[in-house]
């Protein structure tokens, strides 16, 4: 994979008031290369529980290339493939959710708890243009 059609990679976890923070934001670093830094932000919930949201992006080529790998490792990322006209938006964005608690034992599984995020690049900025492109990325991976 010599070029990476992404423009950056956001990932985000919450965390509520039953979890604790250092394994949440362990969890998000499973993706994420050894010296980024991860932001974190206190929030409340619609019940007034305290909510912790920890989120990063990555913009430089070899930062994406890290959470791609780490992506690839995922043993049901085939059906992402198969779903990416419903995971890329008319914004050329592409959404995917993983697994907090696989993150968390340090494996990558699509499921719930940590939002991955990211812009494909699309020249021009069409959705189908974007959704081409992500195809060959994640076959690739």
């Amino acid at each position: 994979m010599s070029s990476v059609p992404l423009h950056y990679v956001d990932l985000r976890a919450f965390c509520y008031a039953t979890e604790d923070e250092n394994r949440v934001e362990q969890a998000l670093r499973t993706l994420l290369p050894e010296e980024t830094t991860v932001d974190r932000s206190v929030t409340e919930g619609h019940h007034g529980d305290r909510i912790v949201v920890f989120s990063a992006r990555v913009e430089r080529v070899d930062e994406i290339r890290h959470v791609l790998d780490a992506l690839g490792e995922a043993d049901d990322i085939d059906t992402v493939v198969d779903e990416l006209d419903e995971r890329v938006d008319d914004n050329c964005a592409f959404f995917l959710t993983l697994d907090k608690q696989a993150a968390f034992r340090g494996e990558v599984a699509i499921g719930d708890g940590l939002t991955f995020r990211t812009k494909v690049e699309a020249y021009p900025a069409k959705r189908e243009t974007a959704v081409e492109n992500a195809r060959e990325l994640f076959e690739a991976l």
